[in-house]
């Protein structure tokens, strides 16, 4: 796991706070469990941002309690194109084409235009 986060962006520096899926569990209010089916079902992703931090979910796929709305379809579209977690959180806080990061546009309920984009260039 330490190898993967070696390779590709330095999703440190790009997501502000993450939580280890304890925090996860906690936030969401289920179990540690539910949050590795979570993630095994890419309705959440998580990665290793930093070597040495064992994997963990940027603290913004949760708001209010909840997985941020379209967060589990946009996985599932990247999933299917082949794409791994640590592909679809470096895109999801990183893509210059909207006007602010797809994060930013799922957390304020204007989901439409990132799933467009993230359609173009998932398959």
């Amino acid at each position: 796991m330490n190898d993967a986060a070696a390779s590709g962006p330095d999703l440190g520096a790009l997501v502000d706070d993450w939580l280890d899926w304890s925090e996860t569990a906690k936030a969401l209010g289920i179990s540690v469990n539910q949050v590795r089916t979570m993630i095994r079902e890419h309705q959440l992703a998580a990665a290793v941002p930093a070597e040495g931090a064992g994997q963990k979910v940027p603290a913004d796929f949760v708001q209010d309690g909840e997985v941020v709305k379209g967060l589990p379809g946009l996985l599932t579209m990247f999933h299917d194109g082949d794409w791994d977690d640590r592909e679809c959180i470096e895109w999801i806080f990183t893509d210059a084409d909207l006007p602010g990061r797809p994060i930013d546009a799922l957390r304020e309920n204007r989901g439409s235009e990132v799933k467009r984009r993230a359609q173009a260039i998932a398959l």
